[in-house]
């Protein structure tokens, strides 16, 4: 039956499922895994990533995003996609800055990038993200951590992961997570989930990781040798 209606965005099929959504969830779950993960003192977003060329620059991340001095965003699925909503996303907070004179929300930075998702869901003659993020910081209304997915559906969490190796990240997130770790304990654990995430960690394999913690309010990259020492304890460890 499926056949019959996922040929337009707009029809629903009589079970009352957007088919065209479904595969772009789909996409979202072979795409890297990500993680994010919200603790007192601020916020970590991690990426896996895989180097495709050795000529391939070894600093560029692909995954990872700046919207705003105190907010970032992990991604999962087409980056392509991910580019022209974390664009629409830094047009926003800009706005925002001008029109009332302070930081944007992570609330109203998530709940907008949803609300683009989910316009285009509605619409002929396009096609739904096919992208998930996990956008998070640290503002007045409190260090945030949300979700966002093809559908526009905006949920806030904790800790989440998303991508290919998102179930065994979670499963990890679910017995070891503590909102009172720091941020060290924090970037450990998210690190250690994502190696524990692959079957293989090759050569081609990196991780990278960006803080926002909360008494700077500022979207930082952890420095490469940081995470791989990161990377080195959790495989020696084996955790």
């Amino acid at each position: 039956m499926a056949g019959a209606y996922d040929r337009a965005i707009t029809v629903f099929s009589p079970q009352g499922r957007l088919y065209q959504v479904e595969y772009a969830l789909e996409t979202v779950k072979s795409g890297s895994t990500s993680v994010g993960i919200r603790v007192d003192e601020g916020v970590v977003l991690a990426v896996e990533e895989r180097a495709h060329s050795k000529l391939q620059a070894p600093t560029y991340s692909q995954k990872l995003f700046q919207i705003d001095l105190h907010i970032g965003a992990a991604a999962s699925g087409l980056i392509s996609d991910a580019r022209v909503l974390v664009d629409s996303a830094r047009l926003y907070a800009q706005s925002y800055r001008l029109t009332f004179d302070e930081l944007p929300s992570v609330e109203s930075v998530a709940k907008r990038i949803g609300d683009l998702m989910q316009l285009y869901t509605q619409h002929g003659g396009v096609r739904p993200f096919g992208v998930a993020l996990l956008i998070g910081g640290s503002s007045v209304d409190g260090t945030r951590l949300f979700y966002t997915e093809p559908s526009g559906v905006v949920l806030e969490y904790k800790a989440w992961s998303i991508g290919r190796g998102a179930e065994k990240v979670k499963e990890i997130l679910e017995a070891t997570y503590d909102s009172k770790m720091s941020l060290e304990e924090a970037k450990r654990l998210a690190i250690s989930a994502l190696v524990r995430s692959v079957d293989k960690i090759d050569q081609n394999w990196m991780a990278r990781m960006v803080v926002i913690p909360t008494d700077t309010k500022t979207y930082t990259a952890v420095p490469e040798d940081e995470v791989n020492a990161l990377i080195e304890e959790a495989l020696k460890s084996g955790k």
